[in-house]
């Protein structure tokens, strides 16, 4: 914390605030919760989910904060939609007590809707996150996502604005991935890094890379070369993985998407889905069959044999998955409410979800599913 401080306490005073100012966010930065965890010396390092379009929700990260998560993003949210409509703001934010630390990410092209949204959502929230890493095609022709990786004036507009306004125990933090090489990303992290934020998340490909190694170097350059904490996003599918990626690059977290997607137990050290896990998703209160579904697909793939597996990826209705997973696993005492779920998808249409068929049946593999959404987790 002394190192962070010490930063901060320099950015402050080139934003020439007065000295009792300056004391004072400080102290109250040392209440929340995310810089709390970042400062926490029994944690080699932080455990974090990635923000999943449709799947990083409420009750997704009630499970995995079972299995030794530390920090949650929520799925993406576009900002304009949620100051303009009230239901975009029911669909796409749910949360409870007990959901923390949690950060919640904005896509957004203006530094004016990224403030007026999180204004409506900090009390709910320990920190707000700028989405500058979506790859897809809407995205980067609206100016979202990693368009912003073109256009830093944004980016630095978005925090600053925002700090402005933000109380001073939440955190800014922006998620970006690489670019072209190593000098302009660096260049660009310390960049952002010099408005204000509170840590940044580096997704370690480019926005034309797919299916490539994360480039580690690079991340490693990147935390070297900036003071707060830095968040490595790419390749995690294992405990092991996490902790060789922070033994090399130093990173204070490591952000899990498709790995803890697929095992929820991922950071507890499991190295595939555990049953308890099963039981304890189909004991969450859940509104939505299709996503109560799809997680289960994900989460038992290496639990099935592929005869089991392509029967209970065809299965229509909640009583039919509850009993086929009580049959299968003899779970005891489901939730009698997961039985009788609903069909109809929450949340707000739009280009944000154009690559996604909602009343697409879950057929596949889960890989499939995957390899069709993968790119909107960034």
């Amino acid at each position: 914390m002394l190192k962070f401080n010490v930063h901060l306490t320099f950015r402050l005073i080139y934003y020439n605030l007065a000295p009792k100012t300056i004391k004072n966010i400080i102290s109250s930065m040392s209440n929340n919760p995310v810089i709390n965890l970042f400062d926490d010396p029994s944690k080699k390092f932080i455990k974090v989910c990635a923000p999943m379009v449709r799947y990083s929700k409420l009750q997704f990260r009630k499970l995995i904060r079972m299995y030794e998560c530390d920090l949650c993003f929520t799925p993406m949210i576009m900002a304009d939609s949620y100051v303009k409509s009230a239901k975009a703001r029911a669909h796409e934010f749910q949360t409870d007590t007990d959901d923390r630390p949690l950060i919640v990410q904005f896509g957004a092209n203006n530094s004016s809707d990224f403030v007026n949204a999180s204004n409506l959502i900090i009390p709910y929230c320990d920190g707000v996150d700028l989405n500058c890493g979506c790859p897809q095609r809407w995205a980067l022709n609206d100016g979202y996502g990693a368009q912003l990786l073109k256009n830093p004036e944004i980016i630095k507009d978005c925090v600053r604005q925002l700090r402005n306004h933000l109380p001073a125990n939440k955190t800014i933090s922006v998620k970006l991935r690489l670019l072209d090489n190593h000098r302009q990303s660096v260049d660009l992290c310390q960049q952002i890094e010099a408005t204000g934020v509170s840590f940044i998340t580096v997704h370690g490909r480019t926005v034309f890379q797919k299916n490539e190694a994360i480039d580690q170097e690079c991340l490693k350059l990147i935390n070297e070369s900036v003071s707060v904490p830095v968040i490595l996003n790419g390749d995690i599918k294992s405990l092991s993985d996490a902790i060789t990626m922070q033994e090399y690059t130093g990173c204070r977290g490591m952000m899990s998407a498709r790995g803890i997607l697929h095992n929820p137990g991922l950071f507890a050290g499991y190295q595939n889905t555990p049953l308890s896990a099963v039981q304890d998703w189909l004991n969450i209160n859940h509104t939505n069959f299709l996503w109560f579904h799809h997680h289960l697909v994900f989460m038992c793939e290496n639990l099935l044999t592929k005869t089991a597996r392509n029967t209970f990826n065809q299965l229509r209705k909640a009583s039919d998955v509850v009993s086929f997973l009580e049959d299968q696993f003899y779970i005891p005492n489901v939730l009698p409410s997961n039985r009788v779920l609903g069909k109809e998808p929450g949340g707000t249409s739009g280009a944000y979800y154009e690559n996604i068929d909602i009343k697409k049946t879950v057929s596949s593999q889960p890989e499939d599913i995957v390899d069709s959404i993968i790119n909107l987790f960034d």
